[in-house]
């Protein structure tokens, strides 16, 4: 009893410091256990992010992993020299290692919403210790460990991670004393909306991300003023029919639209800013109120090119890249249960993870 109200203590400390406007709330039992044990798993926290030399894990559902792991291994925005935003035909993350951690095991998260959301978070605090620590499971039936990176930085490419999960790691890194970047595509699209001079922001988003209030409680928590209003617009076979849809509903809050952050990695931009310039021209009415609800600096926020661009500043501005000279390079990883039952991951081939969840070969 004595060591939980030392820790409630040093948890509202904590909070206090870093939010005056909101108050503590309760972190779950996982990580409680975690900062009390003594065989070793705090210190595996503690040691997180003090390599250069580390990973950098992308941890989620399969296919959202695989396809933001895809786009950080292909990306070439900027100049790897003086990090100007132009490409200069070499990966922009050249050298590095990504540590991709697909949650087979707990995946759908939407499956948690209605009565199960501990579960999830416990499933964000494995993934962060599957990423901080240096060994994986050989198989799920064996006891055979193999050598992994301890990753210097956490990618979670879920939004339902920011709602739950996010604030669980993030207590047990400062109560552990680690110092491993840890980011969602939440705070990231967010955060750049508003660097854009937007205050009314629009979200794409699925029903369990809408439901999840993801975004809402992200935007809340920055202290921004404005507002964030996710959406889901109905489905149809074409995204510019989806995109109406999505203005439609959005217009009926009355408010001007600044920005659209769109959640999920599937959805083209491209299309979508096609469309938003033959509204601009005003061929029909619809056209026409549409343009007067979008801000004249109105942008499209893309999760994927978002997370690649915050991540590889970050990286530039703390000296974090390995300077190697090869290729970006990932090494797959599956959670599973271990012969005990308990939450484990092993590595896994890349022809298992494109014959398991890419739909394309290229």
């Amino acid at each position: 009893m004595k060591k939980t109200v030392i820790l409630a203590v040093a948890l509202m400390a904590l909070f206090s410091c870093r939010n005056n406007t909101l108050p503590p709330r309760p972190t779950i039992p996982l990580v409680e256990s975690i900062v009390r044990d003594t065989s070793g798993l705090a210190a595996i926290v503690a040691r997180a992010g003090n390599a250069t030399t580390g990973s950098i894990a992308i941890i989620g559902e399969p296919q959202e992993a695989v396809t933001l792991s895809r786009l950080f291994l292909s990306v070439d925005a900027v100049d790897n020299i003086d990090g100007r935003e132009v490409r200069d035909s070499l990966p922009d993350f050249a050298g590095e290692q990504f540590d991709v951690i697909l949650d087979a095991n707990s995946a759908p998260y939407g499956h948690y919403l209605s009565e199960e959301i501990d579960s999830l978070r416990e499933a964000a605090v494995h993934g962060a210790m599957f990423a901080w620590d240096s060994t994986c499971l050989k198989s799920s039936s064996s006891r055979q460990k193999l050598l992994k990176s301890r990753a210097k930085i956490l990618i979670f490419s879920s939004p339902l991670h920011s709602a739950y999960g996010l604030f669980d790691v993030d207590t047990l890194q400062q109560l552990c004393g680690g110092r491993s970047r840890i980011v969602t595509p939440v705070e990231i699209t967010l955060a750049d909306a508003v660097s854009s001079g937007a205050k009314n922001i629009a979200v794409w988003a699925s029903r369990d991300v809408k439901a999840s209030g993801a975004y809402e409680s992200a935007f809340a928590e920055m202290g921004n003023e404005g507002t964030v209003t996710s959406v889901t617009p109905e489905s149809a076979l074409d995204v510019r029919t989806e995109f109406r849809s999505l203005l439609r509903q959005y217009q009926a809050t009355g408010l001007s639209m600044d920005a659209l952050v769109l959640s999920g990695y599937d959805i083209d931009p491209t299309p979508l800013n096609s469309e938003l310039a033959l509204i601009r021209r005003g061929g029909t009415e619809e056209d026409i109120a549409f343009g007067r609800m979008l801000s004249p600096g109105f942008v499209i926020l893309a999760p994927g090119a978002c997370l690649t661009s915050a991540i590889y500043r970050y990286m530039r501005e703390h000296n974090l890249f390995t300077h190697r000279i090869a290729r970006p390079y990932a090494r797959w990883f599956e959670t599973v249960e271990s012969e005990h039952g308990d939450p484990a991951i092993m590595e896994v081939s890349a022809l298992y993870v494109h014959s398991a969840y890419v739909q394309d070969f290229d």
